[in-house]
């Protein structure tokens, strides 16, 4: 899906207000990253700081911290759960979020906890391009 000119993968879960994705791997896991209209708005990472392995995150709670040019800035988690995998390229290659932010940007794997629960909260398939459209109008973002 392309809303203002980024792409929404259609197969990805977003919470719309906090601009993350998650995306269930298949083995049980959900990988989590942020979208390219967090990444629009947020601007230039410089720095990215997943939360370990092994530590337990929240629905709506931070899951990593961010370096932007002028601020740092927590990235809530789409759903809760536990950190059983860190994208440990970031250290180097922060850059990797806005090159293939559904792709090799990818923060952390998560063991959910309420995975069927949580993600009714979640914005999935037909409804996202309405959603994005409505957030990014929101933050005055156009066309790119």
């Amino acid at each position: 899906m392309n809303v203002l000119g980024l792409e929404f993968p259609d197969t990805l879960h977003y919470h719309v207000a906090h601009q993350v994705w998650a995306r269930p791997d298949g083995d049980g896991l959900v990988a989590v990253g942020i979208t390219a209209l967090g990444i629009r708005l947020s601007g230039e990472i410089y720095m990215c700081r997943p939360k370990s392995v092994g530590q337990v995150v929240e629905q709506g709670r931070s899951v990593a911290v961010v370096e932007l040019a002028k601020a740092i800035v927590s990235v809530k988690s789409p759903l809760s759960g536990e950190v059983v995998e860190v994208n440990a390229a970031l250290s180097t290659q922060p850059e990797l979020v806005h090159i293939d932010p559904y792709g090799r940007g990818w923060l952390v794997r998560l063991k959910p906890a309420a995975w069927e629960t949580e993600r009714t909260v979640l914005v999935h398939g037909d409804a996202v391009p309405a959603a994005m459209a409505h957030h990014a109008w929101l933050n005055n973002v156009e066309p790119s």
